[in-house]
């Protein structure tokens, strides 16, 4: 067989191997969102008061915080990291939008503070890019150390004291307000987020990229891209999105919880996961993570309702983390053989 031939052989079964992924993920997507549909199904008839426009509107409002934690992990999951700081980082954030927009602290206008939590959230993402690529720090421990860190400092900075915007009456609207009735802005800030996430991932090289190194670090690397530099990109766009969830949270809420965040990042991690992103890294699907954290946010209103007490909606939340894996494991698996 001639080279031509051996590449033209190559070629074709990279693109046969690419549709079948997509094909598979398509059809992930439908299963997911039927599941979705029978998931509402089983609270309704177990639960009349579950399938109500203010309920349905909760989950939502629910489902908008860990969904943009969710799509933010997903950039570092697709490289084939992992991000366990994303729940107490969005708390850092939200803290540090307080102290710089209140009057009790620096009493910045409180557009420019915000402007500012985006800027650390990316500064911060860049340091966490850089342990990983520069440092050779695994992800997990890198993001490890992050969580403790961040937990560590939105109580350090506010002595444990929950801090309130309630000199700037705007603010809580960002999420709780309605520009379509019954609808919260935060859900479309988290559809505006959603559709931002799909254009990076799919149409510029922050995504591009983020899919090559989870698929092959190494090739990625021979062919002439900088891995270190865009692991570094990669991270601090994942960050960005952890700094808008924190800046919703602190609008949802009117305040700055120091002690919240712990138990985010399982449910978006699991969000990711159960929307077809693996954790091997190589692939990501954006519409999927949709999907999945309105499951997630679904399942935990539901056993809510229905007065579940909470250590087993925990247990609840673990299953299905669980369950999201083990499919991941076999998606995996199917695609080697």
């Amino acid at each position: 067989m001639s080279t031509d031939q051996s590449s033209a052989t190559t070629a074709e079964a990279a693109e046969a191997t690419a549709t079948k992924t997509r094909r598979g993920l398509e059809l992930q997507k439908f299963a997911l969102f039927g599941a979705l549909l029978l998931l509402f199904l089983i609270f309704f008839i177990a639960s009349p008061n579950f399938l109500t426009i203010s309920n349905i509107s909760g989950i939502l409002l629910a489902a908008s915080v860990t969904g943009i934690l969710a799509l933010g992990v997903n950039f570092v999951i697709a490289t084939g990291g992992i991000d366990l700081s994303v729940g107490t980082g969005m708390t850092l954030f939200s803290v540090l939008l307080a102290v710089m927009g209140t009057s009790a602290h620096l009493g910045l206008p409180l557009p420019v503070a915000i402007v500012l939590t985006l800027v650390i959230g990316a500064l911060v993402g860049m340091f966490v890019g850089f342990l990983v690529s520069y440092m050779k720090i695994p992800s997990f421990i890198a993001t490890l150390a992050m969580m403790m860190a961040t937990q560590g400092l939105s109580l350090i900075i506010t002595s444990s004291t929950p801090q309130y915007f309630t000199e700037h009456a705007w603010f809580r609207q960002i999420a709780t307000g309605q520009l379509i009735p019954k609808i919260p802005n935060a859900v479309l800030i988290f559809a505006l987020v959603a559709l931002v996430a799909w254009f990076l991932m799919n149409k510029t090289l922050v995504g591009r990229y983020a899919i090559a190194i989870g698929s092959n670090a190494e090739a990625t690397k021979l062919s002439g891209v900088d891995t270190k530099r865009w692991t570094l990109y990669i991270y601090m766009t994942a960050f960005m999105f952890t700094a808008v969830a924190g800046i919703v949270m602190a609008s949802r809420l009117n305040s700055a919880q120091p002690a919240l965040g712990v138990g985010y990042e399982l449910e978006a991690i699991a969000a990711v996961v159960i929307g077809g992103t693996s954790l091997a890294g190589g692939r990501a699907a954006i519409g999927g993570t949709v999907i999945g954290a309105i499951l997630m946010a679904t399942l935990n209103n539901g056993l809510q309702i229905l007065g579940i007490a909470q250590e087993w909606q925990r247990i609840a939340v673990a299953i299905v983390i669980l369950v999201a894996v083990w499919g991941d494991s076999v998606r995996r698996n199917r695609a080697a053989s």
